[in-house]
């Protein structure tokens, strides 16, 4: 393919995360298609809460979540404008294009207003990324933005690289080109969390953004690394390696609530069973000698769960057959 092309290289650990990946992928779908809303939302908040927490955020997951339940917060005007942002950002995220230059500025422009001067348009004015008051990466001049992002999407588009390394390929470039004025940390993060979404719709909830918080100075390293010898390999294996941790991690929480969805049921049949049991016994103890065609018409239910009924309440002593079948009563002890 002709054009621009960035430079990194397809490792073997490269393409061993990317099967661990396909094989973990397939047991988060398998979850993801019975993920409850609330589940879905709760990702959510998380990925929001430490996408803009990277950026020195100060509000909670609790925060976040009362923000988009349209609670009100305490808390600094604009970390709740950031989270509003977000939230919105997000909730656009599938009306949009991973290739369109259009949807990557309304993206910045949801992401970033009232937060600059002029949200949606690329920098006017060169600028450097400055950790610990030290320059660590000194972006692009200013009027070569447009045709690096230009460059960038269009090979995004064009690309047969698998979307797993091709986002972070994405996302590398992007950081490195550094586009706009303020924002390009979290909007790196939503546009690979697109560009995988588009390739798997269940990738959409998954929370990456929470690793990389939890490993923030290594991200920072990777990426200036990857400047140092102008080539992505090492954060293409980063980021693979997170989206391997954060596969892993959804996997053990969606199991956790699906185990704690299947005891709460299995306590609503208990209680159901307890009902139907106790309403078994009162019938008994009024009318001793009631047979089992009986009962199933006054209790309304079948022949098979008032027998089981019976067995269990003669398995707990609550319930004994006193004399013979067709003669005998039963005696509610």
């Amino acid at each position: 393919m002709a054009g621009y092309q960035p430079p990194f290289s397809v490792t073997p650990s490269i393409i061993n995360r990317v099967v661990e990946i396909g094989e973990l992928l397939g047991r988060w779908a398998a979850h993801a298609e019975q993920a409850s809303p609330m589940l879905r939302k709760e990702n959510r908040i998380r990925t929001i809460q430490a996408s803009l927490a990277i950026e020195h955020n100060s509000l909670s997951t609790e925060q976040v979540s009362a923000i988009m339940d349209g609670k009100r917060v305490l808390a600094p005007a604009k970390d709740i404008q950031e989270v509003r942002n977000a939230i919105l950002a997000y909730e656009a995220m599938s009306s949009w294009k991973s290739e369109s230059i259009q949807d990557l500025l309304a993206a910045q422009r949801i992401l970033m207003m009232g937060l600059v001067d002029i949200p949606g348009q690329f920098r006017s004015g060169n600028v450097g990324v400055y950790r610990d008051e030290q320059l660590i990466h000194m972006a692009p001049p200013a009027n070569q933005v447009s045709r690096l992002v230009s460059d960038l999407l269009r090979w995004l588009h064009e690309t047969e690289v698998h979307p797993l390394i091709a986002s972070s390929i994405f996302h590398y470039e992007f950081e490195f080109i550094h586009p706009f004025a303020d924002g390009n940390g979290r909007m790196g993060r939503l546009w690979q969390t697109l560009i995988l979404s588009e390739w798997r719709e269940e990738l959409a909830w998954l929370p990456v953004e929470t690793i990389i918080h939890h490993q923030q100075q290594s991200y920072y390293r990777v990426l200036g690394e990857c400047d140092r010898v102008s080539d992505c390999t090492a954060f293409i294996d980063f980021m693979l390696e997170t989206l391997i941790e954060g596969l892993s991690e959804g996997i053990a929480t969606q199991q956790g609530i699906t185990a704690k969805v299947a005891e709460e049921m299995a306590e609503e049949v208990a209680e159901e069973m307890n009902a139907s049991e106790s309403r078994l016994l009162a019938i008994l103890a009024d009318k001793p000698t009631a047979t089992v065609t009986e009962l199933v018409a006054v209790l309304g239910c079948s022949r098979r769960t008032i027998e089981r009924n019976i067995k269990s309440l003669q398995g707990k002593g609550r319930l004994q057959r006193v004399g013979a079948t067709k003669k005998g009563f039963w005696q509610v002890m």
